[in-house]
């Protein structure tokens, strides 16, 4: 054990104390079908809380001796961490937020993983099984609170921003604090802490005690994306698309900031599912919001999303430049006409059940060079399915960035490639250049940033 690390024993901190001799043998289970790599990967990236890194993979490489186990105990279970960060502890014991966080992971990768493929109601290949399953995972980790009123904004944006950006993202969270808003995030740093912090302060001068920090992420990315220290309710989906989901069905408004393809591939999947003709009357407010130095990007994503989509996916945002608390009183105002809205229709404060999400957002897209090569980038489709396909391809490109599957294929076999129409791909192509121009794709000073995608023209 190097000056580094630390070997320590730790005890559950509320989430999950009672596990059954099934549970605990899937987890000691180090071939392919048990949960022993996924629990590892998981307990190491919360254990780097505060260190900003994007990169899933050189992370398991640089702590290769790290290991977990878990030590049934009479009263419960406790988990033994051989060569774990030391900066996860403070004179010998680890800070509480980590050990919840710990834990945290525990209890979902259980949960997630536990229930039969056959349990009624959980058929993850169907649409209605996929809600289920998200909403059984939400409650589980205790994020549902029946009653509460509409107050949860989801605030997206990239973890690679410089620091004016972030301290922008950091006065709109306090400005939403202010106005009594919980916040939601991906949970990592840059556009996902700041609004957190922001709200801390805000939260503190009105006296709110049970204000919300909730992260909501899986875990092909949470080695890239830690969640930061703020974040009080940590949940692990298990996969992109159920947390997409999640963000929409437990959040009652969205602010964008600025940020790369995983910023993108966010807005592609909220357009296309409130493009859906069922959602036409939904009220969901959603605000594009940045400094003046910004406004160009926002106007290169508009561009982008007028040509692609169409002017009516346009209608579904506003952008706000340079004034969070026009952008806080948005949301506020979108909280009033969410809740009116539910109550009018009896549906539920804190599960979205009326927003239909079309099958193509929901089913998991595990990128391949072949799946990205064969992706249905045309127009000659609805605009909602348009927005499902350039998502996909957004997805590829973040699981090449920073998942250690998608980084391991890039390397064997090279970028992946993004064929389809032209009209499509050539604004796709000039907006990726421009992610990388202003060093969106990579944390700064994490060096170079090496491509995970080409465009190659038009499909055969």
């Amino acid at each position: 054990m190097s000056a580094s690390t630390i070997n320590a024993l730790v005890s559950p901190e509320g989430s999950l104390e009672i596990l059954s001799t099934f549970e605990v043998n899937r987890l000691k289970d180090k071939s392919e079908g048990g949960l022993y790599q996924l629990f590892r990967q998981c307990a190491l990236a919360v254990l780097n809380t505060g260190v900003e890194t994007d990169d899933c993979k050189s992370l398991m490489e640089a702590h290769a001796d790290f290991d977990v186990r878990l030590v049934p105990q009479p009263r419960g279970l406790k988990l033994e961490l051989i060569n774990a960060p030391a900066h996860a502890f403070v004179d010998g014991e680890m800070l509480r937020a980590m050990r919840e966080h710990l834990f945290s992971v525990l209890r979902d990768i259980i949960y997630s993983y536990s229930i039969p493929q056959s349990a009624a109601g959980f058929k993850r290949d169907e649409p209605e099984g996929i809600t289920n399953l998200v909403f059984h995972i939400l409650r589980n980790a205790r994020v549902l609170q029946a009653g509460r009123r509409p107050d949860l904004v989801v605030c997206w944006g990239g973890h690679s921003i410089n620091e004016r950006e972030y301290q922008y993202s950091k006065e709109v969270g306090h400005q939403l604090g202010l106005r009594g808003l919980s916040i939601c995030t991906g949970c990592g740093p840059g556009a996902m802490k700041g609004p957190m912090k922001g709200a801390t302060i805000g939260h503190a001068k009105q006296r709110v005690k049970d204000g919300r920090y909730i992260g909501l992420t899986e875990p092909g990315i949470i080695g890239a994306e830690a969640p930061n220290p703020i974040v009080n309710e940590l949940v692990i989906l298990p996969d992109i698309e159920k947390r997409l989901e999640a963000f929409l069905r437990a959040g009652h408004g969205v602010i964008v900031f600025p940020g790369g393809v995983g910023t993108a591939e966010e807005i592609l999947y909220l357009l296309g599912i409130l493009l859906h003709p069922e959602n036409a009357d939904l009220p969901f407010p959603v605000v594009f919001t940045g400094q003046q130095e910004n406004m160009e990007y926002f106007e290169m994503i508009d561009e982008f999303i007028r040509n692609a989509l169409g002017d009516e996916a346009a209608s579904k945002y506003e952008i706000i430049i340079d004034d969070p608390v026009r952008v806080a009183q948005t949301m506020k105002r979108g909280m009033h006409e969410v809740e009116t809205f539910r109550r009018a229709m009896q549906d539920a404060y804190y599960f979205n059940w009326m927003l239909k999400i079309d099958p193509v957002f929901q089913l998991p897209f595990e990128p391949t060079h072949e799946r990205m090569r064969n992706l249905a980038l045309h127009r000659d489709q609805p605009a909602h399915l348009v927005a499902a396909n350039l998502r996909k391809a957004f997805s590829g490109i973040v699981a090449g960035n920073v998942k250690e599957t998608g980084i391991e294929q890039v390397q064997a076999h090279g970028p992946f490639e993004i064929s389809g129409d032209p009209t499509l791909l050539m604004p796709l192509g000039e907006m990726l250049k421009q992610f990388v121009a202003q060093n969106r794709m990579k944390l700064p000073g994490s060096g170079a940033y090496e491509p995970s995608y080409r465009i190659v023209g038009k499909q055969d």
